[in-house]
Order: C-alpha cells, then structure tokens, then sequence
C-alpha cells in the first residue's frame, strides 16, 4: 500500500466521520495517536473533549442542546498499564475491562458489534497502543455491518515494531451519504511527523470546517512511556 499524506487524504473527505490514527514518529522515538470527532447534527457537534485522568471523555457543550447522550458521550482514550485504548464509542470500557480480565484486544471486542444507529449501522473503530520497556507495538479493529445489519463483520490489524515515520488511519465514513457509507478496507497508510504540535494543527486544518467537532493528539516515549496531549475543540 503506498503512504498517503495523511493531510491531503483528510481534506479530500467532506464527512470521514470518527477517525483514529495510530503510527510512529520520524525519529522513531514516540507512538503516536490521534483520535478526531465531525457531526452533522446539532447533538453531534454539541461535544468537547476534556481530561479524564490518563484519558479523555466526551461531553456536552451546551447541557440544553443534548437530545441523545447514548453514542456521543463516552471515553474515547483509557490507559491500562502499558496499554493506551483508542475508540469512537463506549467500547473503550469493554477493552479496558477485558485486559484487566486477561482477554487480549480482539477477545474482548467479540461481544461487541456496530453501533445500532440505522440506517447507517456506524462501524466500531478501536485502536490499542502497546508501550513496554522500550518496544513498540499496536493493533487496529473495526466492526461493521455485513452490509443488511444480519451479522457482524470482524477485522483486526496488527502492527509489530512499526516503521518510523509512518502510521494507519482507519475512520468510520468512507464519506458523506444518506445513509452513511462505512469505511472499507485496510486501514490507510500515512506519513507521521516529529512535532506534536505540528502535526496537531495540521490535522485539525484538514478537517472539513463545517463538520469538524474536536480533536485528540498524545505522543508517548517508547523509552519509558511518559506522554504529550493536545486537545482542540470546535467550541471553546
């Protein structure tokens, strides 16, 4: 699969959803993950990212304007351990439970499916960072209608030691529709800068403006796990 510059691949989609990139700085030195939220409708987009101890959560802007917390508030980052958890739903809590059970990352998805949000069916997109000791791996998942919402379709992707410099990015929407068209494939592959900071603004100013809600970037030491944040939201 060719490296897709990860900016110009975000602004040629009016509407790719929830999206979770996951890769390794040019210097090698950091894992890095961002996690993005874009809404349509005015309980969408009525969101914000803040700080929620090691992770995020989402929550209301403006309490008067939420109809529907059910898909749109949750906890899109966790940390257990070693492992850092990135999804687009309350799966988070069912990772992060399974591993305290002992159950790896694709076990603990199986009771898991897509969001019962017809007609659209919105895949489960979930990422986990693995950071032990100096070594460096992830895995990718998404489950998806199998197209009439009679079964689940399961995929997960694994990256061992990944290449500096590159990453995945895997969203929910392949774009705009009515209904939505899932995401379909490999997760894509991507350049992945240095700077945190760089690559915070960059991703945030290739999100279509109208549909853009908030925005997750943490970049974690290999070496010996500390971590950087940013958080940008639509709403101030």
């Amino acid at each position: 699969m060719k490296k897709a510059n990860v900016f110009d691949y975000l602004n040629s989609n009016a509407y790719p959803g929830r999206g979770i990139l996951i890769g390794r700085s040019a210097d090698g030195a950091y894992a890095v993950t961002a996690y993005f939220i874009m809404g349509r409708s005015t309980n969408s987009r009525n969101r914000i990212f803040i700080e929620d101890g090691m992770g995020i959560r989402t929550e209301a802007f403006d309490p008067a304007l939420l109809s529907d917390p059910s898909l749109i508030i949750y906890a899109p980052v966790r940390v257990y351990g070693k492992y850092t958890i990135v999804t687009n739903g309350d799966q988070t809590d069912t990772v992060f439970d399974g591993l305290a059970d002992g159950l790896t990352f694709e076990q603990s998805l199986r009771e898991r499916e897509y969001e019962p949000d017809a007609p659209n069916y919105t895949p489960r997109i979930s990422g986990v960072i693995d950071v032990n000791d100096g070594n460096y791996n992830y895995a990718m998942s998404i489950l998806k209608s199998n197209g009439d919402a009679s079964g689940c379709d399961r995929y997960t992707y694994a990256y061992e030691n990944p290449i500096a410099g590159e990453g995945r990015i895997i969203h929910t929407y392949i774009g705009d529709g009515d209904p939505l068209p899932s995401f379909e494939g490999e997760p894509v592959r991507v350049e992945i800068s240095d700077d945190i900071d760089a690559l915070t603004e960059k991703l945030w100013g290739a999100l279509n403006e109208d549909n853009k809600v908030s925005l997750f970037v943490r970049y974690i030491k290999i070496a010996d796990g500390t971590y950087e944040t940013r958080i940008v939201n639509r709403h101030k």
